[in-house]
């Protein structure tokens, strides 16, 4: 007689390997309090509660408390109610959606830009249904790319080929390689969000052009962060028009959620009609349309905040340096602080929340190699200098107490 599968068993191994590696994730209870961003209430383990500041937020801009993003939800929730009511296909699709995509066609100057739940679900979605449409499809993927482009290229089924991050001439040799009437498609970002490193657009797109390939490109941390209205590096660098696909978020500097794509008429309505993740997924609330459509409408006329946001980035960037901690710094508003032990690295996180108010999640294997684990930074316009000047006595001080090294270790 087979013995039976221990399942808990199983699921004990799997949750033990992760806290002996020191790479456990928790969550913490916070209550973000409108008005009050970057600070938030902890309630910790014991039930007691702590004032924090949040500095590893999405919220890039604090959009999400912005009254015009706030006003735009209650108006539609008092005119539609909660929920859309099904797909886009069914009952799902109302004026807000429609709004809204509108207003991102017009940001990336764009034909057409279609919603999805995340921009998660948008790079899957569309990476997987893109074979679909051109049969013998090519992808051509950076090696840093996100999780969620990964794993739309991996679904395919189509030919995949990986070039070295940022590696132009590496990219070269496998265009060289392949078949010249396949069709291709070059997938990379525009900021990595682990580094902060920009993407080698002008010449990704060169090459694209030089071997018949689309481009399609990830903007999540850059969109309503760079260029003069907000649409991202493509933007800023004058580049969006030779750009094929723009994937970009509602949910980090527009301050709501969701995601989307923007790209020809012809190549939205093919996605549109082909992809599962979008047509079997009910659609976004129009609450959160109608905030996200505020949003991006009131960024396009807010280049302040932009202004502000790289003010204040440079400023910790600077701060820290002179500490001697070893950041990498490649010029974007992303601040890693490499501290290389997934133990150390949790120790500090806790340190920082439990004694000094200060929340910031350790980045540990898989979201970046084994080695240079470490605490992300996201500075806004509503971290001010009292905000910057406790971050900085308390990772000054904790970096003495564990006994780290202050050498530059990062470029």
């Amino acid at each position: 007689m087979e013995i039976p599968v221990d399942y808990t068993a199983k699921l004990d191994t799997a949750i033990d390997q992760l806290h002996a590696e020191g790479r456990y994730r928790t969550f913490i209870d916070i209550e973000r309090r409108n008005g009050q961003f970057p600070h938030a209430v902890w309630t910790r383990p014991d039930g007691s509660l702590q004032d924090i500041t949040v500095w590893c937020g999405n919220d890039y801009l604090g959009m999400g408390q912005n009254p015009v993003v706030l006003t735009a939800m209650h108006e539609a929730v008092d005119a539609a109610g909660a929920g859309s009511g099904g797909t886009r296909n069914i009952s799902g699709t109302t004026v807000y959606h429609k709004r809204l995509e509108a207003e991102l066609a017009d940001l990336h100057g764009k034909e057409a830009a279609l919603l999805f739940t995340s921009a998660y679900i948008a790079n899957d979605a569309t990476l997987s249904t893109l074979p679909k449409l051109f049969p013998g499809l090519i992808i051509y993927s950076d090696a840093l790319n996100h999780a969620s482009m990964i794993e739309g290229v991996r679904r395919n089924g189509g030919a995949k080929r990986i070039f070295r991050h940022n590696d132009v001439e590496h990219l070269r040799e496998l265009l060289e390689a392949d078949d010249p009437s396949a069709p291709k498609l070059i997938a990379f970002e525009s900021v990595y969000s682990m580094d902060g490193d920009f993407g080698p657009i002008e010449e990704l797109i060169k090459l694209a052009e030089e071997f018949g390939a689309l481009t399609y490109i990830d903007e999540v941390h850059a969109v309503g962060m760079y260029g003069p209205r907000g649409g991202g590096v493509t933007e800023r660098d004058n580049l969006a028009h030779r750009i094929d696909i723009i994937n970009g978020t509602l949910a980090k500097a527009f301050g709501v959620m969701g995601g989307y794509i923007a790209a020809s008429a012809k190549m939205v309505d093919a996605i549109r009609s082909y992809a599962p993740g979008f047509i079997f997924t009910t659609s976004l609330a129009p609450a959160v349309a109608a905030g996200a459509a505020a949003s991006v409408a009131y960024l396009k006329q807010a280049p302040e905040l932009r202004e502000k946001h790289q003010q204040q980035a440079k400023i910790l960037k600077l701060r820290l340096k002179g500490m001697g901690l070893p950041i990498i710094d490649h010029g974007s508003h992303i601040v890693p602080v490499i501290v290389g032990n997934p133990v150390h690295t949790q120790k500090l996180s806790d340190m920082l929340l439990s004694d000094y108010g200060i929340y910031v999640q350790p980045i540990n294997f898989p979201t970046v190699p084994r080695g240079t684990e470490r605490l992300r930074f996201t500075p806004s316009p509503v971290h001010g200098p009292k905000e910057i000047d406790a971050l900085v006595h308390a990772m000054d001080a904790l970096w003495s107490h564990c006994a780290l090294n202050r050498a530059d270790l990062a470029g």
